[in-house]
């Protein structure tokens, strides 16, 4: 007779799960055991283990991210339940489907401070959109049900806590009982269109617009056709947020990538200017860089009812999917015949590119300029390439420099931002896609965080890719720059280097240790030979690129507060105050000359040609 493990292993499969992100423990034993018989009798899961329980979590959540599945992560009582918490959160904040599975003591032992035991659904109780303990095997098939039809329709992490005698449990078979729920595998449709009064009400604010924006989210994932067709109907510009940068492709002209800190000028224009904003499965969170109030009207759609209306005061809420609901409203929406604002909305965003060119093209005496290492990658991003970045100031390069074509795709830890995620995120992508090509961009701070202990995992298994092509591309600067660059902008205080400093590491030596290739950069006439090497090699490979810790990330605007917060910190004696001074100085005056021959229509020069 099978026992509870083997149950809810079988359900898992039910439910289309292959692959689970893993660690073990005795909290989670039997658990494993059953695992292990199931992958003998071939009948198993793909079970992956990395490094770290946290890992195993952000690795769940990636794969909802790039495949669209549900991601399963598996670790064992208290210790590695809490160190799962992360990466959860990183599965709630950015609206993925999750479902946990955690070990947990004895029955016997709960409230009894056994070791290892403690109060498991009220530590999940905030992160979770479900939580439950299964205490008898007759319920086991309704939490098991529960968790992943929960995960998917309220889109974040159900966690199942499975106590340690449970799991040997003998299953019976469920029979009608009072206080037996025989529950079903079957996956919840989410494919939910508004009432067609809404979607007409939606195409009449559309069509009344003449400066209309697309404001497009990860939600909208899935529907680039519906969003690019509908934008060239009613003339709009479209902006994506930062994990929708594949939504659509970077060769529509007017999609102007970004919006904020880490965006373009001519998506902060669209915003300045635009009479009819639309929200298409988004919650961007900075509403600072939003219209002002009665500027435009605004409609939202999303499968998240209670994340529509909180950034900007909207007319019309529609809850609904995305594809769904723009092929409903496709139909009713006016062909415009005056494309101006649209066509500005490109030519703003020509200039703007040559802008991102002169500043990749910079010199920077204290090491290689960033910038020029993201411009190189683009250049060279093969068709379906997969590219990670890391919450720090890789963040930044990959939202100014990286274009992502038609196939390819990209993501970080989004609303949480994370700091190391983008390894997790690699190797995830590169399970969900063996055949592609992925790309890891990540700082040496989050590299020593959980980058270098996951190129064991990259060696561990990279056998079982079809496409041995992995290239991680370290920012070495010794210095966690994107929180240097916040002490000063954001609370006018120097750097502090006892906070701040990065111990300096051979990382293409690491590299080579595990039998990899490593190259390192230490030139900006370097970076452009190391990206073709890299991508010319059959395997693992780790670009060290010595960048510069000074290079600014400047936002599309610079406002007073970030000037003057700058210039006050300087004064208190920041560690870096000359090179800051040079280099912003720098960059400040390339992006002038750019914007001025954009003005007057100037070509480029001989050595950005």
């Amino acid at each position: 007779m099978a026992n509870v493990s083997d149950f809810v292993i079988q359900r898992i499969r039910e439910w289309g799960v292959s692959r689970v992100f893993a660690f073990p423990g005795d909290g989670i034993g039997e658990f494993d055991g059953a695992l292990g018989a199931a992958e003998r009798d071939g009948d198993g899961l793909d079970y992956i283990r990395p490094t770290h329980e946290e890992i195993c979590s952000l690795m769940a959540t990636a794969h909802a991210k790039f495949t669209g599945e549900v991601g399963v992560c598996i670790a064992t009582s208290s210790p590695g339940a809490f160190h799962m918490l992360n990466g959860l959160y990183d599965a709630k904040s950015d609206n993925q489907p999750v479902v946990a599975i955690v070990g947990q003591q004895a029955i016997s032992s709960l409230g009894t401070f056994e070791q290892q035991e403690d109060n498991l659904e009220r530590t999940m109780e905030d992160v979770a959109v479900y939580v439950q303990t299964i205490v008898t095997p007759q319920q086991a098939q309704a939490v098991v049900d529960t968790a992943f039809r929960t995960a998917l329709v309220h889109l974040g992490p159900a966690v199942i806590v499975l106590p340690h005698d449970v799991q040997g449990m003998d299953m019976p078979e469920l029979e009608p009982a009072n206080g037996v729920s025989r529950s079903s595998s079957a996956a919840p449709s989410t494919s939910i269109v508004p009432p067609q009064s809404e979607i007409e009400k939606a195409a009449e604010i559309i069509n009344a617009g003449a400066k209309v924006t697309f404001l497009v989210g990860h939600g909208s994932n899935g529907a680039t056709d519906e969003v690019v067709d509908a934008a060239k109907l009613c003339g709009a510009g479209i902006i994506t947020a930062l994990r929708a940068k594949q939504v659509v492709p970077s060769d529509v002209p007017f999609h102007t990538q970004q919006l904020g800190l880490l965006g373009t000028r001519p998506s902060q224009h669209q915003m300045d200017d635009c009479d009819t904003l639309v929200l298409l499965g988004t919650n961007y969170p900075y509403s600072q860089f939003l219209p002002e109030s009665g500027q435009a009207r605004a409609i939202q759609v999303d499968l998240k009812p209670e994340q529509m209306g909180l950034r900007y005061p909207t007319e019309l809420n529609l809850w609904g999917d995305v594809k769904q609901t723009l092929l409903a409203l496709i139909p009713l929406l006016h062909q415009k015949t005056d494309l101006s604002w649209q066509e500005g909305i490109a030519k703003d965003m020509v200039e703007w590119e040559n802008e991102m060119r002169a500043q990749a093209m910079l010199h920077y005496s204290d090491g290689v300029n960033p910038r020029r290492v993201y411009h190189e990658l683009n250049q060279r991003l093969p068709a379906n390439a997969v590219v990670t970045c890391d919450a720090g100031s890789t963040a930044d390069w990959y939202g100014h420099h990286v274009r992502l074509r038609d196939g390819m795709t990209g993501d970080l830890s989004g609303r949480l931002a994370s700091m190391a995620a983008a390894m997790p995120y690699a190797t995830a992508a590169k399970f969900a896609h063996s055949d592609r090509c992925v790309v890891c961009t990540i700082g040496d701070g989050a590299f020593q965080m959980l980058g270098m202990n996951e190129l064991i995992t990259v060696k561990k298994y990279l056998s079982k890719w079809d496409n041995p092509q992995f290239i991680v591309m370290v920012l070495h600067n010794n210095d966690l720059t994107q929180v240097s660059w916040e002490m000063r902008t954001e609370d006018a205080n120097p750097v502090w280097s006892v906070s701040q400093d990065v111990e300096s590491v051979d990382y293409a030596g690491w590299a080579e240790l595990l039998g990899f290739k490593g190259i390192r950069v230490k030139s900006d006439d370097d970076v452009a030979a190391a990206w073709d090497e890299a991508f010319a090699h059959q395997g693992v490979t780790l670009i060290d690129a010595y960048t510069s810790k000074n290079v600014p990330p400047l936002p599309p605007k610079i406002t007073v507060e970030f000037a003057t917060n700058t210039a006050k910190a300087l004064l208190h004696r920041d560690p870096d105050e000359l090179d800051v001074i040079r280099d912003s100085a720098k960059a400040v005056a390339s992006e002038g000359i750019e914007r001025v021959k954009g003005k007057l229509n100037i070509g480029q020069h001989d050595d950005e040609r």
